[in-house]
Formats: structure tokens, C-alpha cells, sequence
């Protein structure tokens, strides 16, 4: 679909942000005049600047339909190109600077329809026609409450004209932001409500407010308006989120009304927000005790791996202390997860923080003056599921620790680069030292040391990847080893949600 820029290459940049800002705040306009809203930009000879001999022609640059009201066009007409004497309303409304109400006209493939165009003026010049279009035929004769939304409407439309309206400065609407149909309240120069929809009464009286606020200010009836009063003085929309007591939560949103740069009124549209914030604050609640229960295993499994350091040293057999100390690491490295997730209870990890405190925890515990074994971590996995980071975790620590064990027996140190990689399809993890290198031989799916069946099972059962090992490319003497890991993204069972960062 073509943009904005495409449609109207020879606009200004100024005058782009104009129609920009009109095209994101435009929503309320369609819904409270209950019609298809069309932006017709002109296109060739004459279109910048409102040249005398006029555009060949006026682009379709954005359509919105009403949430209020059955939308006139089925198909998107963004991009759709007319020659003026096609679009003579929108033509005169260009030419001339002036909203223009033409009664009915006809599109290729639609039924007869009404329609109102407002020129748009930015800085004094016509840029642009929005167009109000639908068939009244197939809507029902508009009540009281109707009609006020459509002169409303023309209020806007006249600050459109006037240059006043978007404003200078973005008013973003987001999923929270209040629509036409959540409640609308129209006040006059003085702040009293002029004209109240039946939602934003409901929307009142579900937050405890009972009282008739038609004719009244909102502070009378006991709702706080610092956004009304910032509206009114600085002329620009203003947002606000108000809770009243403990009875609920609504937002407002404030857009001042204009008349030749005076403020003449305002439209507040009002949402009750008070169940979404029940749930933010029952996430939030969880959150926190997910969050707590995993700052309790980490402390409950760094008591156990003091423990088993506690047994250890009572150990007599030397054998008997090196294994209860390897129990202890891959504690620690299960504990490190747990650790990181207590911070952030979203269930995923990102695995580089994890790497880098297994290799601070090796470094503290098992290099020194007489063993300068340098490590290095490039790279990034993304963030993993915490099923997925802690078996991972394990095997890493395994690695690290044979590296430290077996790697550089005689030699005093080295330098072990460990990489991290997430390419969309799977993760791989590779660590490489340049020590003596791996045994002749060797085989990884035979190999029965303990450290290496723990990494086997745990990347081929709990992770469904794939292990190598080999020796690298160093000298003949110190060969190096590379233990490469991959992990596929799916297919680890349910929670194996991993994704790049």
C-alpha cells in the first residue's frame, strides 16, 4: 500500500507531520460523526502550494471507519486516484478553503452517498480534504444525542479549516486510550458539562458517582479535573487517570475546542478502566510472588551446596571431596538461574547473564596466580525459557570445569573462549581452550566419565540437541578442544519459547 510520502511526493516535511498527526488522531471525528472519513491529497502539476493551474488530481491518503456506525466502503481506497472533475466537492474545497456540505454524489461501484469535505489548512495554505461520506439511506433517523455528536463534529471540522486542528504537538492514542463509545462529555467555555452520553454517565456511576453532572462542573460532582483545567490552559489534549477512592479507576482524555484561537469548550472522552487495573494489579501481585519463589530456591540451593562443601572438607578420601565439591558447582549453576529469574519473574532469561556468572564462579573458584586461565564470552543466545536455561547452565558448567580439570594439566594457563549464538532456528553455544586437546580416540556417545554423561543426557534428553567435541586447530602440542552445542528453537517441548534478543 502506498504511503503517505508516495501519494504526495511534493509536500513539505511540515505539512507531512501535519496530515501524520491528523491521520493518528482522527479516530474520535469518525466515531462521533458516525461516517467514512477520507484524506484526499492533491497530485501533479500545481498540487504544492496551491499553484493557480490547479492538481491533475487528488490521492486517497488514508480512510478510517466509525466504530459507531456501519462503515460505507467495504474495500481499503487508500492509493485510488481521481481526476478533479470526479471529486468536484473536494476540488471546490481545495480551491477555495472552505467546508462545503454537497448532498449527495456517486463512486464507481457504490450506492449514491452524502458527503461533507473540510479543507485542511496547515500554516494558512490548503494541503489536504478530509471527507465525511455515508448513506443515509441506510441509517436510521439520528435522535437528540446524534445530532449533538454531529454538530460537534462540525466544530472540529471548523478547526481543521482553521489550522487548529491536529495539534502542534502528538497526542498518541494507545489501547487504553478512551473511544467514542467508551463515553463522551462535551463541556462549554466554563468547564460545565454541556452533553453527557449515556456510557460516560454508567462509566461515572459504576466508579460511585451518582449525581446529575449535566450543567455542572466535574469537581462539583466529586471527580478531580487537573487534565480539563491543563486542557483549557494550554490548548493542547491532555490525559489523565483518575481513581476515585477504591471504587474504581477511569481515564480521561481532553481535547479543547477552538474558535479563532480561543478555547470555546471541550470534548472529554472517558473509559472505566478499573477492571484492567484489578488485573495489572493481581499480574503484578503474581508476579511478585512468582518472583519471591524463586529468590527462595536460589537461597535453598545455595544452602545445600554450603552444606556439601561443609561435608566435603570432613571428607577423608580425596576422591570423595572432588565429588561432592562437582556436586556443589552444578548447584550453584542451577541456583545462578534461579537467581537471575527472582529479578524477573517473566519466565525468560537472557543466557548471556548466565554464562557470565558461571564463568565469574569458575574464575573465583578455580583459577589463581598459578592458574591464569583466561575467559572470554562473545556473542549472544537471546533469552531462554527457564526450562531451557538451567539444564543449559549445567552443561555449560560441566564444560567450563573439564576445561579446568583436564585442558592444561601441565601448562601453568590459557585462554578459553566460550560463543554464543541465536540465528532464529537454533541456539548454539561453543566453547573453545587451547589446551592439550581431547584424548586419541575419544568419543563423546561412549565416553563414561560422569561429567560427560550429565552434558549426553541432558542436551539429548532434556534440550533434543546435539553435542560435538573435537580437537581444535592449535600446534601439535597444544591442540585445543571445541565442545559445540546446538539447541533447536522448537521442538523442546511446550515451554521452549526461546528467541533472539
Amino acid at each position: 500500500m502506498a504511503s503517505l510520502e508516495d501519494l504526495a511526493p511534493g509536500l513539505a516535511k511540515s505539512r507531512l507531520n501535519h496530515l501524520q498527526r491528523l491521520m493518528r488522531t482522527w479516530a474520535p471525528l469518525a466515531d462521533i460523526s458516525f461516517a467514512d472519513l477520507l484524506l484526499y491529497v492533491p497530485t501533479g502539476s500545481g498540487a504544492d502550494n496551491g499553484a493557480d493551474n490547479g492538481p491533475m488530481g487528488f490521492a486517497i491518503a488514508g480512510q478510517i471507519r466509525p466504530t459507531t456506525a456501519r462503515s460505507m466502503h467495504r474495500s481499503n481506497l487508500v492509493g485510488a486516484v481521481y481526476p478533479p472533475e470526479q471529486r468536484p466537492l473536494v476540488d471546490a474545497a481545495y480551491r477555495e478553503g472552505r467546508i462545503i456540505d454537497g448532498g449527495r454524489i456517486g463512486h464507481a461501484g457504490q450506492p449514491r452517498i452524502r458527503t461533507l469535505v473540510v479543507p485542511v489548512n496547515c500554516h494558512g495554505e490548503v494541503i489536504a480534504v478530509v471527507a465525511r461520506e455515508f448513506d443515509p439511506d441506510t441509517q436510521r433517523d439520528p435522535g437528540e444525542l446524534e445530532m449533538s455528536y454531529f454538530k460537534l463534529f462540525r466544530r472540529l471540522a471548523a478547526m481543521i479549516a482553521e489550522g487548529e486542528y491536529p495539534f502542534p504537538v502528538d497526542d498518541i492514542e494507545t489501547e487504553e486510550s478512551p473511544r467514542v463509545s467508551d463515553g463522551l462529555m462535551v463541556l462549554d467555555a466554563s468547564g460545565r458539562v454541556q452533553i453527557i452520553s449515556p456510557n460516560a454517565a454508567s462509566a461515572l456511576h459504576r466508579i460511585g458517582l451518582h449525581s446529575d453532572v449535566e450543567g455542572r462542573r466535574l469537581v462539583e460532582v466529586g471527580l478531580e479535573q487537573r487534565a480539563i483545567r491543563a486542557a483549557f490552559a494550554s490548548r493542547l489534549p491532555q490525559t489523565e487517570e483518575i481513581q476515585h477512592g477504591d471504587r474504581g479507576t477511569v481515564v480521561l482524555r481532553c481535547l479543547p475546542l477552538l474558535g479563532k484561537g480561543e478555547v470555546t469548550g471541550a470534548l472529554v472522552l472517558m473509559r472505566d478502566i478499573s477492571e484492567l487495573r484489578r488485573r495489572d494489579r493481581l499480574l503484578m501481585s503474581k508476579d511478585a510472588t512468582i518472583a519471591e519463589i524463586h529468590h527462595r530456591v536460589k537461597n535453598n540451593l545455595q544452602t545445600v551446596s554450603s552444606l556439601l562443601r561443609l561435608q566435603g572438607r570432613r571428607a577423608v578420601a580425596a576422591e570423595a571431596r572432588d565429588a561432592i565439591e562437582e556436586s556443589a558447582r552444578r548447584i550453584r549453576a542451577i541456583a545462578v538461574v534461579h537467581e537471575i529469574l527472582s529479578r524477573d519473574a517473566s519466565g525468560d532469561v537472557p543466557f548471556v547473564e548466565i554464562v557470565r556468572s558461571l564463568v565469574r564462579m569458575v574464575e573465583e573458584g578455580l583459577t589463581g596466580p598459578d592458574r591464569p586461565v583466561v575467559f572470554k564470552v562473545a556473542g549472544d543466545a537471546g533469552e531462554l525459557a527457564a526450562d531451557v536455561a538451567t539444564p543449559l547452565a549445567v552443561v555449560l558448567n560441566e564444560c567450563l570445569q573439564n576445561v579446568m580439570d583436564h585442558a592444561y594439566p601441565e601448562s601453568p594457563g590459557g585462554q578459553v573462549q566460550i560463543e554464543l549464538d541465536n540465528d532464529g532456528e537454533q541456539v548454539r553455544v561453543r566453547v573453545t581452550d587451547d589446551g592439550v586437546g581431547l584424548p586419541p580416540g575419544f568419543d563423546v556417545d561412549s565416553a563414561d566419565g560422569l561429567g560427560t554423561a550429565i552434558v549426553r543426557n541432558l542436551v539429548s534428553t532434556d534440550l533434543r540437541g546435539s553435542i560435538a567435541m573435537s580437537s581444535g586447530e592449535g600446534d601439535l602440542l597444544r591442540p585445543g578442544t571445541v565442545v559445540d552445542v546446538a539447541i533447536p528453537l522448537l521442538g523442546a517441548g511446550p515451554r521452549h519459547t526461546t528467541r533472539p534478543r
